[in-house]
This record gives structure tokens, C-alpha cells and sequence, in this order.
């Protein structure tokens, strides 16, 4: 996985922790699992950068929990994350949506076969347009 790829979902990790901690310091959660779910998310993001393909279905596990744990939370979740993770993140996203982030790794792959920069924010932004506002 390229670098800029990785790290930009490690910083979107890194917000979602944020949040996820703020609700547990609000006292919200009545659960007392809550600071072992944060273990195991830092866990996560620790191994992440170490070993992305193993990685993977701890997030699904985690992201997928973080919507049945904390579904006060749920339109705060990154929908990058979902994409990343993939697997049963999916099942969080509608299909146009999933078509936007299959459009948006078609082209990140283009470009890095090519040695092109790729910005993932950029180019979202731009796939998210209408047709006809793409045009200028």
C-alpha cells in the first residue's frame, strides 16, 4: 500500500479514536468494555502501519462494531474507512457510494502505474461533482 494511502486512514483513525474517546469522557457509555474496545482500536492503528493485509479484517471488525456499539456515532465515521476496511464495512455504505470509491481506487491505481501524484481528497471531490459542473 503506498505511504500517502496508509496515512491518510491512519489520520482518519486517529480522528475517530478522538470522537470515540470524547463519548467515553461524556460519560454516554455505560458500558465498561468501552476502554477495552480502545485497546483493541489501538491496537489497530499500531499494527496497521506494520502489517496492512493482516490489519484488515480487525478494522471490518472494529468499524462494523463501532456502528452496533455506538450508533450515536455511526454519521461520524469516516466512509473512507469503510472503503478501506471493506468486507462487511460495506454493508454501511449504499451502492452509489461504493461506485464513487471503486471510481476513486480505479484512478489511484491508474496514477501510481503511471508515477503520477494522486491526491485521495482531490480527486473525491472531484468524482463527487456532477457531470456537468466537471466541466469548466
Amino acid at each position: 500500500m503506498a505511504s500517502a494511502h496508509l496515512d491518510h486512514h491512519l489520520a482518519l483513525l486517529a480522528h475517530l479514536r478522538g470522537i470515540l474517546v470524547a463519548l467515553g469522557e461524556a460519560e454516554q457509555i455505560l458500558d465498561s468494555s468501552h476502554s477495552l474496545f480502545l485497546e483493541r482500536f489501538d491496537e489497530l492503528v499500531s499494527d496497521l502501519p506494520r502489517d496492512p493485509e493482516a490489519s484488515l479484517y480487525l478494522g471490518q471488525e472494529l468499524i462494523s462494531q463501532i456502528f452496533h456499539r455506538y450508533p450515536q456515532i455511526a454519521h461520524l465515521v469516516p466512509r473512507d474507512l469503510l472503503w478501506f476496511f471493506g468486507g462487511d464495512c460495506l454493508h454501511f455504505m449504499p451502492d452509489e457510494e461504493i461506485e464513487l470509491f471503486q471510481r476513486l481506487d480505479e484512478r489511484r491505481f491508474e496514477a501510481q502505474q503511471n508515477d503520477e501524484p494522486f491526491d485521495w481528497n482531490q480527486e473525491k471531490q472531484l468524482l463527487a461533482l456532477p457531470p456537468e459542473s466537471s466541466k469548466h
